[in-house]
């Protein structure tokens, strides 16, 4: 029977060491802290509870899921269960959207909240793409951010140009079609060139007076019907003022020469068979703000 070694007991505290000692300093064999133990002791009886409370181990090879815990909780169950509150709530207020006049909705600051929301979300989501982030627009594309209106600015013209598009396929879109003057051989590419001065003086930039006065008869008998006799044009036909500053396509000679030689038809969509109602008047409220609608 072999002697149990001496204890190795630390000088200067009188405490036990490890006898694990580094460059002349010594290990101390302290306990733990009666604190950080019952600490440590509690985490493992929380951990076992959880186990069994929680849904927590993988299930066995060849079995799926994993096992469900005695309180079943499911994270997938818990949102399926929030989105089912918040589509409740989004079909609530959407039946009081598509009850309520733009008066309504501005006096209303929940409601107006709720279609701003909605309408900014949908507008990123089906409009950004051609009339760019916050409305801006680009050429060929118009801007919604300003206070020119071709077929109108209040909240059911909006509404019903989101809704049946512009020369859709729609069979209540709103429809206008300015002819192809010069491709179409309705007037000489010498009238064309007169006609881009008579516009350009029209919208206040330099012309050719002479061109411009040559082309007076063609404007009136060709251009007046829709954009009308001061150049002003027609939201009934969605025909374009000439007389202000806003260029869908440019306002380069060249760029109006080529509008009126080949006619720019341009096509929107109706949003009426993919959006809901209630989406589609939030987008009209929507825009409606972004341009200071009527």
């Amino acid at each position: 029977m072999t002697d149990k070694p001496n204890k190795d007991i630390d000088v200067h505290s009188g405490v036990e060491t490890t006898g694990h000692e580094w460059d002349g300093i010594k290990e101390l064999n302290n306990p733990l802290p009666r604190w950080w133990l019952y600490v440590w002791y509690a985490t493992i009886a929380f951990s076992i509870l959880w186990w069994i409370l929680m849904p927590a181990w993988p299930a066995l090879p060849g079995f799926q899921g994993n096992t469900q815990g005695y309180w079943k909780q499911s994270d997938r169950a818990q949102v399926a269960e929030e989105v089912g509150e918040l589509q409740s709530a989004r079909i609530e207020n959407a039946q009081k959207l598509l009850n309520a006049s733009l008066v309504d909705i501005e006096k209303t600051p929940e409601l107006q909240q709720f279609a701003l929301a909605m309408g900014e979300s949908s507008f990123g989501d089906n409009c950004a793409t051609c009339h760019g982030s916050g409305g801006t627009g680009s050429v060929g594309y118009p801007a919604l951010a300003d206070d020119v209106w071709l077929w109108g600015g209040s909240l059911d013209e909006i509404q019903e140009t989101i809704a049946f598009g512009i020369r859709s396929t729609h069979d209540d879109t709103r429809y206008s079609e300015m002819p192809a003057f010069g491709r179409d051989g309705f007037i000489s590419e010498e009238e064309i060139d007169d006609l881009v001065q008579k516009v350009l003086a029209l919208s206040g930039k330099e012309f050719d007076p002479a061109a411009a006065a040559r082309a007076e008869e063609n404007f009136e008998m060709q251009c007046s019907s829709c954009h009308a006799l001061d150049g002003k044009g027609d939201r009934l036909q969605g025909a374009p003022n000439l007389t202000d500053n806003e260029w869908l396509y440019g306002s380069s000679p060249a760029a109006i020469r080529e509008t009126i030689y080949s006619a720019r038809n341009s096509i929107m969509p109706h949003w009426n068979e993919r959006l809901d109602e209630a989406t589609i008047k939030a987008l009209a409220v929507y825009v409606h703000t972004l341009g200071g609608g009527e």
